[in-house]
């Protein structure tokens, strides 16, 4: 028998943080930023249900979701000193990436592997409806942190497909021709509760071209990585 709103911790879940994976929804009430973390819609409310797509986010306030393959569950439960992060685990971003400027104050929390999914990965960044050939990811997660007015890096090499979901304050999701910031030709908004479209095409197999790109903060933030890792 399966068991329904099976839910855990996330990996870098404190008393700062409540955020959470439930995997098997089925009315279930959430309060706080959900993620759908499923090929599937998301059916939300009691009185009118209406329909979260995959792989995108609302934030909602103590409402019914009716079924779900896996969601995460995410809002920030202390502010007070939240910035705190790298006493609590979270990593400065130059301890993982050789190069990285040393002036900029950019973390990232642990890793969590959620589970995996069978995808169109042309579905996934909206260059088809679907119909194409599903393959299979593992889906992880993690956070980032940075004060305000901070240069997150310009880059476009991953090689997962990925969407960032804004969890507190606001940013930019960035696009650029090349790589300087003079460059730039899409500014996305990023506020509390939204989830960017994708930012890449698929190239090939296991192939995902992206354009140059950057998050950049307005204010100090936390964004939430949603990576598939091709398997």
């Amino acid at each position: 028998m399966i068991e329904k709103n099976r839910e855990r911790d996330l990996a870098f879940a404190d008393r700062h943080f409540d955020a959470r994976i439930v995997e098997n929804v089925e009315d279930y009430v959430a309060d706080g930023i959900v993620v759908n973390l499923s090929a599937e819609p998301v059916l939300i409310g009691k009185q009118v249900p209406t329909a979260l797509h995959p792989w995108r986010s609302t934030m909602l306030v103590n409402e019914l979701i009716g079924s779900a393959e896996r969601i995460a569950v995410l809002k920030i439960s202390e502010l007070e000193n939240f910035g705190g992060v790298m006493l609590r685990g979270w990593q400065w971003f130059g301890d993982v990436f050789d190069g990285f400027p040393r002036q900029t104050p950019l973390y990232l929390s642990p890793s969590d592997s959620v589970g995996q999914v069978k995808v169109d990965p042309r579905q996934f960044t909206r260059e088809t409806c679907g119909g194409g050939r599903e393959q299979l990811f593992e889906i992880k997660l993690k956070c980032w942190w940075s004060p305000n007015e901070t240069d997150c890096f310009i880059h476009n090499e991953h090689p997962f497909l990925e969407v960032h979901t804004q969890i507190m304050g606001q940013g930019r999701m960035q696009k650029f021709r090349d790589r300087k910031a003079s460059t730039i030709y899409e500014d996305v908004i990023m506020t509390p509760g939204f989830t960017h479209e994708a930012f890449c095409t698929v190239g090939g197999p296991n192939q995902w071209v992206y354009p140059w790109h950057r998050y950049y903060t307005d204010t100090e933030s936390v964004w939430l990585a949603v990576e598939l890792h091709p398997q």
